[in-house]
């Protein structure tokens, strides 16, 4: 396998998995449930899909 190859494995691996994760949160939004994260800081937290998906351009339509 190419570099490039590599390359363009590792890529359509991240957008599968950033996909992934954006309809879990969009599911868990409509059913008004949480989510555990952990922060830089080291520390679980337990807050609602909804504020996830508000503060992280990423899972915005």
């Amino acid at each position: 396998m190419s570099n490039k190859e590599k390359q363009e494995f590792i890529e359509k691996l991240r957008r599968g998995l950033e996909l992934a994760e954006k309809r879990m949160l969009q599911e868990k939004a409509r059913n008004n449930e949480d989510v555990i994260v952990c922060g830089d800081d080291n520390v679980i937290r337990c807050i609602p899909a909804k504020q996830v998906i508000a503060d992280n351009p990423i899972f915005q339509d």
